[in-house]
């Protein structure tokens, strides 16, 4: 790589501290306000920047990279998840890509334990009531909703973050149970107290909570398709803080206004922020904006990544936390 500092172009704002880090060592460019950038916008960018920082708002498609520049050599993401990255495209053209794993595995675990709670115990209904001031004493009927200890937890995709859910859900009393594209190892299952399941669908039949915390990619699109949704029990819920393709949304909306599953905590949806207006009527739904991953220090600690892989890229060296397609 040349001397000179990289041209470093990021898509949208990030905190303070990180962008102040970024500017003291590289030539970039900041956003001013927070808004995605447009298209045409990426491809001014992506044609004289060294090194692109997007988010996952932002496509980089084979049709994107096609317009880039040849100094163009890495796109360091922010973030995890690089399903809106054309990552073989990149590499055929000689740019890498990295992201920020593992950073926010606890911070989302936490979230996914968040919308168990509220759906189970109906608290959005207890603050809307409280905050309308409609609340007319304490009543032996009202918001009975049930209790999560003894209830069987089945976790889809035990990564770092679905191992993370288990071990919180083993501490409110819940039964682990999982299924993974990879057995755990032995001693992993025992420290996780969690039931290994080589069949999605008799795990699906047999949970009372069903946690998605598998990643996006072409072989878990729709994974939690219409007819599996219907293996759910009826008094079943589904959570959801991974990725919202892996779930037939559609399908989900229908059942859930059919009663044929309980409730559905959602972070994350099928078509972005353009979430299905009939979820969003509906009372036995708990909707969050994307917000799992979002705590300062998390944030912080992604940009860090970012920057170390940059700055280990402009040495000479294979960025930490390089994507290659065996990781897709």
């Amino acid at each position: 790589m040349p001397s000179e500092r990289l041209s470093v172009v990021v898509t949208r704002r990030l905190p303070e501290v990180v962008e102040t880090r970024m500017t003291e060592l590289f030539d970039v460019t900041l956003r001013s306000d927070d808004q995605p950038m447009t298209r045409d916008t990426l491809i001014d960018a992506i044609k004289t920047a060294d090194v692109l920082v997007p988010t996952l708002n932002d496509t980089i498609d084979a049709a994107l990279l096609a317009q880039a520049g040849d100094r163009l050599k890495l796109i360091a993401n922010y973030g995890a998840g690089v399903d809106h990255i054309d990552v073989h495209t990149a590499r055929q053209r000689g740019i890498h890509v990295s992201n920020t794993p593992g950073v926010s595995a606890d911070d989302t675990a936490d979230m996914a334990m968040a919308l168990i709670l509220a759906v189970s115990r109906k608290i959005p209904q207890g603050q809307a009531v409280m905050q309308g001031g409609d609340w007319q004493g304490w009543s032996p009927t009202a918001f009975l909703g049930h209790r999560i200890g003894g209830k069987r937890l089945g976790i889809l995709g035990m990564g770092q973050v679905g191992r993370a859910v288990a071990r919180r859900a083993a501490a409110f009393g819940m039964q682990v149970h999982y299924n993974n594209r990879k057995r755990l190892r032995p001693e992993t299952e025992e420290q996780l107290e969690a039931t290994w399941w080589d069949s999605l669908d008799q795990m699906v039949s047999r949970v009372d909570v069903l946690s998605i915390n598998a990643p996006h990619t072409p072989s878990t699109f729709h994974l939690m398709n219409a007819r599996r949704l219907k293996l759910m029990k009826p008094q079943a819920i589904i959570v959801n803080t991974s990725r919202g393709e892996v779930i037939d949304e559609n399908a989900l909306t229908r059942m859930l206004r059919a009663g044929e599953i309980a409730g559905a905590g959602l972070d994350v949806f099928e078509r972005g922020h353009d979430v299905n207006p009939r979820l969003q009527q509906l009372p036995n739904v708990v909707l969050l904006p994307h917000m799992a991953s979002a705590t300062i220090e998390g944030r912080a600690e992604m940009g860090e990544k970012v920057i170390i892989n940059i700055k280990t890229f402009a040495d000479g060296h294979r960025p930490p936390d390089l994507v290659v397609p065996a990781m897709l």
